[in-house]
């Protein structure tokens, strides 16, 4: 049905709405009087309304014709200006969640400390703050949020559930290691006897008259701050000491880059169990975290190969002599080249005697390291020996453990 004109009759018989009027101070003054004469004290408080176009017309004129001749009012009314752009109605005012970890890293970078931190020390020092400021961020029902913890063992994924608190209780247990080594307090209390870091867990866990919970944040910080101040104290002799992780042993600067690599990698666990945006660690942080996968990867496979799960060697040599090897090729932040001895690892990795390549994300390929993938999910660029190329992946899938 149509109405006048031929439109619809529900739009023919639509009230009109007049359109909107202007406010009472800005009409035009019927009389033809010039605008009232208003005091600077006057003027400047008006400065925030004018900012935000809340001022009347004859006000807003009066403000303008002032800043003119006021230099001081004129800087404020600026300053004011630029102030109102962060209000616009169309930015997101949440703040970006790594702001803090980009200051502390601006700080830093600015001020050294007094007492620096050892360079071996600094990716456990980082990755542990960048944590703790997640954890400052949750909720409390969100250290109940479940975890998925996932890592490699007899040629199979192995999966264990817990809590972001059960992380932190997990962390705060096997850091316990490196603490026993420099003679500071055991979470685990003392003379506890040796322990693999599963083990270690497990006994924590079974120890804790509740379930874990936020209160664990508070120990296991301060037991991070405490290793960091120990090791920065200590001298440069200290980076050699054992740390003794059960089934075996790595020296205390190893030891520090494999606890900064195990931190991350739980972080972006709480992280995505809590859906919080967390970055991998810095470009060079993660090439000390890959480079120490690399120099373990002769032992793994050579571990591997006593238990029956490798190829034979095909060319034994000397000790320190350079052998038959793998081209493993990092790309991305923190990437690099390595050469991985395949026959022994007493062998020297050498390019002239490289016989397969592997190329694959850092990113990737720590999470491999981790156990998060398998060798066969590695999206990896493979050329030359296959069994080479399957027995170095399959070895570092072996690196991780709970």
């Amino acid at each position: 049905m149509t109405g006048a004109n031929g439109e619809d009759d529900h739009l023919a018989r639509a009230p009109w709405i007049p359109g909107p009027r202007e406010a009472a101070d800005d009409l035009p003054d019927p009389t033809g009087a010039p605008p009232p004469e208003l005091s600077h004290t006057v003027l400047k408080s008006l400065l925030g309304a004018w900012a935000l176009s809340a001022c009347s017309g004859a006000e807003t004129r009066a403000v303008e014709d002032h800043l003119t001749g006021c230099a001081p009012c004129a800087d404020e009314a600026l300053r004011l200006r630029d102030a109102v752009t962060l209000l616009h109605e169309d930015r997101d005012l949440d703040l970006d969640p790594l702001l803090r970890s980009r200051v502390l890293e601006n700080c830093l970078g600015r001020r050294p400390a007094r007492i620096p931190v050892p360079a071996w020390a600094v990716p456990y020092d980082a990755e542990t703050a960048r944590l703790d400021a997640l954890l400052r961020d949750i909720g409390e029902s969100e250290w109940h949020a479940p975890v998925r913890l996932k890592w490699y063992e007899d040629e199979r994924t192995v999966r264990r559930k817990s809590t972001v608190a059960g992380v932190i209780g997990h962390l705060l247990a096997v850091d316990g290691l490196v603490s026993g080594a420099l003679g500071l307090e055991d979470p685990l209390g003392p003379d506890v006897p040796e322990l693999n870091p599963t083990e270690r867990t497990e006994a924590f866990w079974e120890a804790l008259d509740r379930p874990p919970n936020r209160t664990l944040r508070a120990p296991w910080r301060e037991q991070s701050h405490a290793l960091v101040r120990t090791v920065s104290f200590a001298g440069r002799g200290i980076a050699n000491l054992t740390v003794t992780y059960g089934d075996f042993a790595l020296p205390l600067k190893d030891a520090l880059l494999e606890r900064a690599f195990e931190c991350w990698l739980h972080a972006d666990d709480i992280a995505n169990a809590v859906a919080y945006p967390y970055a991998p660690p810095s470009g060079p942080h993660l090439h000390g975290m890959i480079d120490l996968a690399a120099r373990l990867l002769p032992a793994a496979v050579a571990h591997r190969r006593r238990a029956g799960l490798a190829g034979p060697p095909r060319g034994l040599v000397t000790a320190g002599a350079p052998g038959r090897s793998l081209h493993l090729e990092v790309e991305g932040a923190g990437g690099g080249h390595w050469y991985i001895a395949l026959d022994s690892p007493a062998a020297l990795g050498s390019p002239d005697h490289s016989v397969a390549q592997v190329a694959m994300d850092g990113v990737e390929f720590c999470q491999l390291v981790a156990g998060h993938i398998t060798p066969e999910e590695a999206a990896a660029g493979q050329d030359g020996d296959r069994e080479a190329i399957r027995d170095v992946l399959a070895a570092a899938a072996s690196l991780s453990r709970l």
